[in-house]
């Protein structure tokens, strides 16, 4: 790391945001926020070296900050920082802490009263979802980054976006792209809608959209290139029980010992209707 800075000078971690593939998208404010860093915590030494060539930005004392040592270094970032130095804190490409390291440090950072300053940049994400055509005017959506990889802590993510009816931005590697649309269609339907999202940003950007029926089809005859972001649809509104449904959960409900009490509970949670209406059924 690089000298302890002047006594008195205000300390701080900045995250900032770097271009997810065009470096048009570098900021004036980003490019200022590096300038006046002491030190560049970031995934890649190489790549952000070339970042700050690109910039403009003299070359600064560069720190690893990725999955392997976030841990360990924030510590000494903080200690810097607390010592009234200038953090910068980058990933490869977007905005740390979001599906990359930052999270750890920043979190550290202000466990330690260390002050955080955040400086926007491009979300793939973000540009993915209104690019879609997916979004309504709500402009909700839910960002779950990369799904785990395997075992049961994917098969209850993929599970948990089944009922999801708002729509959900994934993040997701050519190599497993193809296996990760074959899980979602299996838990969600081949007829949900859906975006495949490809470089954003860069020469190559392209939005393929179609049903993950189609998508796995085109997965398995055309080779993913690139990073990929997925935009699924939002699951759609479920079709009101009628009565005779309802009566038979109930009964389900009871027979397999839940108090009256509990049956309405759970009954009225699993249609997604009101309660008083349920329990009126279970008096009637």
């Amino acid at each position: 790391m690089s000298e302890a800075p002047p006594p008195g000078r205000s300390g701080r971690i900045v995250v900032v945001g770097t271009p997810i593939g065009n470096l048009g998208d570098l900021s004036p404010r980003a490019v200022a926020a590096l300038e006046a860093a002491d030190v560049v915590a970031c995934e890649d030494t190489r790549r952000t070296g070339r970042l700050l060539a690109h910039a403009g930005v003299d070359r600064r004392t560069l720190v690893r900050l990725d999955d392997h040592t976030e841990e360990q270094a924030s510590a000494g970032l903080v200690e810097l920082a607390r010592s009234g130095g200038v953090v910068a804190v980058v990933s490869d490409a977007g905005l740390p802490g979001l599906s990359d390291p930052g999270a750890v440090l920043v979190a550290a950072a202000v466990d330690a009263g260390v002050a955080v300053e955040v400086v926007p940049g491009p979300f793939a994400g973000a540009v993915a979802a209104v690019g879609s055509g997916l979004l309504d005017g709500s402009g909700r959506f839910v960002f779950e980054g990369f799904l785990p990889r395997k075992g049961a802590a994917r098969r209850e993510r993929i599970a948990a976006l089944a009922p999801e009816r708002r729509p959900v931005v994934l993040y997701e590697a050519p190599h497993r792209l193809a296996t990760t649309l074959v899980d979602l269609a299996d838990a969600l339907g081949g007829d949900r809608r859906v975006a495949l999202c490809r470089e954003l940003t860069k020469l190559h950007e392209e939005t393929w959209r179609g049903t993950l029926a189609d998508a796995v089809a085109r997965a398995d005859e055309v080779e993913p290139r690139g990073e990929f972001v997925v935009v699924l649809d939002g699951a759609p509104a479920p079709a009101e029980a009628d009565d005779d449904a309802l009566r038979a959960a109930l009964d389900a409900e009871l027979a397999g010992g839940a108090s009256r009490r509990d049956a309405a509970a759970a009954v009225a949670d699993r249609f997604g209707v009101a309660p008083n209406r349920v329990k009126r059924l279970l008096n009637g």
